[in-house]
């Protein structure tokens, strides 16, 4: 690990801090001009696959709004490549699986023997690492079975994720089957994160607040959990975040993950509280505030801190990633301002 001392993987333990860290998902993106000059050469798998090119956008994003923590660049998609499943990125509409799975015979098919061929990531994780040394600590990811599944049954992005809940519904085995496929690959996917170098895993399960709290139970509880405790066998603290999961924060707290990340739907001193207030806990402004006037983006960072109440184990983040065209100062200003508010 890179920086296991720093004030965010301590952050991660619910061990006291100095201040609150901050960082920010989808700290690389589209609204950073550096990052727009970078894709004007490379596509987004083009940038994942080169691991120079990956962790230089990495590093400039981390120092450009000077933050608590680099998260390395990647792609949520890229095992179910590796797995025999091709997908590519259409303009204006997302990833495109271009044969989304529907039955049992094509579940089978899959492959889990070739999570290596994904070393590219963890070559750019030792790049960043090498290049804060232990000054910054280094975030991994991969995705959650769930939201990777729904990926996979779908084609893309979806509005009522009625292929997806069709599997789980009928053919019960099958997507358990299809679950476990992919634990297999991203846990180690994820660890293999973690011996480059990564501090932190944090796993993403942007779909599952679809599902009602007796179908996340039934149908992802389980092996979302054996995701989580296969990574902390790492060494490394596991962050498990979804969006529209107030419902499920209960049962997410089930999976042993160290810290829930939280969207914005709920205040966070409520959600703390759905989680027992046990677990660390991130987030959660609306990325939609970076749009707002400084006094308001202000008022609102000082509402979750207030919530927050300095209890060790908060970590300032966004209820979800930064959008396109959002105004960069905007972005550094909050990170400077929780830096310097946010001292316990």
């Amino acid at each position: 690990m890179s920086a296991p001392e720093s004030r965010f993987v301590k952050a991660c333990r619910a061990q006291p801090v100095d201040r609150t860290p901050v960082w920010f998902m989808r700290q690389a993106g589209r609204y950073m001009p550096e990052y727009r000059a970078v894709r004007k050469q490379y596509s987004l798998i083009e940038i994942c696959k080169q691991p120079k090119i990956a962790a230089e956008v990495t590093i400039t994003a981390a120092e450009i709004l000077g933050v608590d923590a680099a998260i390395i660049f990647a792609d949520l998609l890229l095992p179910l490549e590796v797995m025999g499943l091709p997908f590519h990125f259409s303009a204006g509409e997302g990833p495109v699986i271009e044969k989304p799975i529907r039955s049992n015979e094509e579940i089978t098919r899959l492959r889990t023997d070739h999570a290596a061929d994904l070393g590219y990531v963890s070559e750019a994780i030792r790049l960043v690492c090498r290049h804060f040394s232990n000054h910054l600590p280094v975030i991994g990811f991969c995705g959650a079975p769930f939201t990777l599944a729904s990926y996979m049954i779908e084609g893309g992005g979806s509005r009522n994720y009625l292929h997806t809940k069709k599997m789980m519904y009928s053919s019960p085995q099958s997507w358990d089957e299809l679950l476990c496929k992919l634990v297999a690959v991203t846990s180690e996917y994820a660890t293999e994160q973690v011996r480059a170098g990564a501090d932190v895993i944090q796993i993403f399960d942007s779909w599952v607040g679809c599902l009602s709290v007796e179908d996340y139970r039934r149908y992802v509880l389980p092996r979302t959990t054996e995701l989580v405790k296969k990574l902390q066998a790492s060494g490394a603290p596991v962050i498990y975040f979804g969006t529209d999961t107030a419902m499920l924060l209960p049962s997410m707290r089930e999976t042993g993950a160290d810290v829930i990340g939280l969207d914005w739907r709920i205040p966070l001193d409520e959600g703390w509280a759905r989680l027992g207030n046990q677990k660390a806990i991130q987030g959660n402004l609306d990325p939609a505030l970076l749009f707002a006037s400084w006094p308001e983006l202000k008022s609102r960072a000082e509402d979750i801190l207030r919530r927050a109440a300095s209890r060790p184990g908060h970590i300032f983040n966004l209820g979800h990633g930064i959008l396109p065209e959002t105004p960069v100062e905007n972005v550094r200003a909050l990170a400077n301002f929780v830096q310097e508010r946010g001292t316990l």
